[in-house]
């Protein structure tokens, strides 16, 4: 059995890992994680899933208590703009479809609405959300959606669910500093008994047999354990560099692979804060913007084949305008694709050290968050062949869940009707697609989206995600189901009707989410720290990538 974990890496990733195998493992096995203090992470994402609630009710955590010390806000969904060759915008939410007769809006809507109203408008109530700024919660605390409301009650965080097993769609996921959640996870965790031991590891000592046996650590000297886990980001210290385990890039379905980023202050009470993630297209990739209490996060996903990193840097200082004329940039280069497996012999990489995707729909910490669950799933077994098998398993759900994103993501491009410079050209004749997909593409041109016709393996992502992205992008449909033909569309202009009304609704009641931010944080306690993080102020991450 498992009874020394040792964590290497700190930041988000160790940290989140530290914290959930703390709170499953406590009584049976001790943790240490190996932070560099000359080391700064990139700090993975600061936009998130709405599944990430699922992380934070494991540790039994209320959004009063970590919400405020990490600057964080409410995200609804992310708002594509400039996607297609029109330009305009539409909205990613996190909200399924309605279903009328069986059949979900977004297939009515192209039977009855499309040519007249935007797709996401007509089926959703969230996209006029985000742009009248709404807060997800009333100022008492009720959530929007009265279809979930109990989903938030202490009762069910006792519950303890996983992603995998996740049926409800919660309305919403958060932005946060992601240095300022790494802190607090690290408070959390120690104050429960783990170890941080601040230190430079020099070398890793195989054994024998090939497993990790101890790290060598500059003031430490040696530290082993049973089970190490490789959180050093694009490094990959323990998984590529000591046990030499191949890593398998992504660049042929996804052509960006560097960045540049900035954090932007902003007066959020005058300016408010916007409740969604912001991908607006670029002449060479895309700007992520993500709004938190108090600033914003951004940066310019791009590719290096197609601009230089000064060049980048000019088009991305362009698109902000003044705002940014003072904040200094950092370049990231990013390390797109997986490891060939994330599990070997007793090393399990978590994090950008297992795997990374561009952060087009902010899966970072999402990866992180199933890396950490699958492995508690795993984990329990001695080291004979069982475990072997147990490995297997884990390393097949990894793969299959980052190359299922891999493949919702290259549909981003491939169903864009760009084609104004060289990228988006590039888009549609240099990328590879992969066959699973080469052959949805093709019944997608005649069906929307649905359970039975995705991506089959657990990636996170849901059919209408799909059918969202092909409507926005203006996808190769070539007409609306047969099947309504049959079907008499009282119901269903009923239902569109509906949602009207209740967006309407909704709007006119829900507090701003500045005000409801500002009610939480003014609340004794809430655990909130005095003042925000001084803008500027030295930080262990001077950066995040979106997701």
């Amino acid at each position: 059995m498992v009874k020394q974990i040792v964590i290497v890496g700190g930041g988000t990733a160790g940290w989140m890992t530290a914290a959930y195998l703390k709170k499953a493992l406590d009584a049976t096995c001790n943790i240490t994680v190996v932070e560099s203090p000359s080391i700064r992470s990139i700090g993975v994402g600061e936009a998130t899933f709405s599944t990430i609630k699922l992380f934070f009710d494991w540790l039994d955590l209320d959004e009063s208590e970590w919400m405020p010390a990490c600057n964080a806000a409410y995200k609804m969904a992310i708002k594509f703009v400039n996607w297609t060759a029109h330009g305009g915008h539409f909205y990613h939410p996190f909200q399924r479809y309605d279903v009328v007769d069986g059949i979900n809006l977004g297939e009515w809507w192209l039977k009855l609405n499309r040519g007249t109203e935007p797709f996401d408008y007509a089926c959703f109530t969230v996209p006029a959300l985000c742009d009248h700024q709404r807060s997800p919660r009333y100022l008492d605390g009720r959530v929007f959606d009265d279809q979930v409301q109990a989903a938030y009650g202490e009762e069910n965080r006792a519950r303890k669910g996983v992603l995998a097993d996740h049926l409800l769609q919660y309305p919403y996921a958060f932005h946060f500093d992601a240095s300022l959640l790494a802190d607090f996870l690290k408070t959390w965790a120690t104050r429960r008994g783990v170890r941080q031991v601040l230190d430079d590891v020099l070398e890793v000592t195989l054994a024998e047999n090939g497993d990790i046996a101890h790290l060598v650590t500059r003031n430490h000297g040696a530290i082993g354990g049973d089970l190490f886990v490789d959180c050093t980001g694009f490094r990959g210290l323990l998984i590529n560099q000591a046990l030499s385990e191949p890593f398998l890039s992504f660049s042929r379905s996804l052509l960006c692979d560097s960045a540049v980023a900035m954090q932007v202050p902003v007066d959020c009470a005058a300016e408010g804060i916007d409740p969604y993630t912001s991908a607006t297209a670029l002449s060479s990739g895309w700007v992520w913007r993500i709004p938190l209490y108090g600033r914003v996060g951004t940066g310019y996903v791009y590719s290096s084949a197609f601009a230089t990193a000064d060049e980048a840097e000019a088009e991305f200082r362009r698109h902000l305008g003044p705002a940014a004329a003072a904040c200094n940039a950092s370049r990231i280069k990013m390390r797109i694709g997986r490891c060939r497996n994330s599990w070997v012999r007793n090393c399990v990489a978590i994090g950008l050290a297992s795997g990374f995707v561009e952060p087009l729909e902010s899966t970072g910490i999402f990866f992180i968050q199933h890396g950490i669950e699958e492995l508690l799933s795993h984990l329990h077994v001695p080291a004979n062949e069982k475990g072997d098998e147990l490995v297997k398993s884990y390393n097949r759900r990894i793969a299959e869940c980052i190359d299922g994103v891999m493949e919702f993501l290259t549909l981003h491009y491939r169903a864009s009707d760009r084609r104004d410079t060289p990228f988006w050209r590039a888009t549609q004749t240099d990328v590879e697609v992969p066959d699973g997909l080469a052959e949805r593409l093709r019944l997608w041109q005649r069906r929307l989206p649905n359970r039975r016709n995705i991506n089959p393996h657990y990636h996170g992502f849901e059919s209408y995600s799909y059918s969202v992205m092909l409507l926005g992008l203006g996808g190769p449909l070539e007409a609306s189901l047969p099947a309504l033909d049959l079907l008499s569309p009282r119901r269903a202009i009923a239902a569109f009707d509906a949602v009207k009304s209740r967006t309407a609704r909704l709007v006119a009641s829900l507090p701003s989410q500045y005000e409801y931010l500002t009610h939480v944080r003014a609340a004794p306690g809430t655990g909130q720290r005095p003042k925000l993080q001084p803008y500027g102020a030295p930080a262990r991450e001077p950066s995040a990538i979106a997701g």
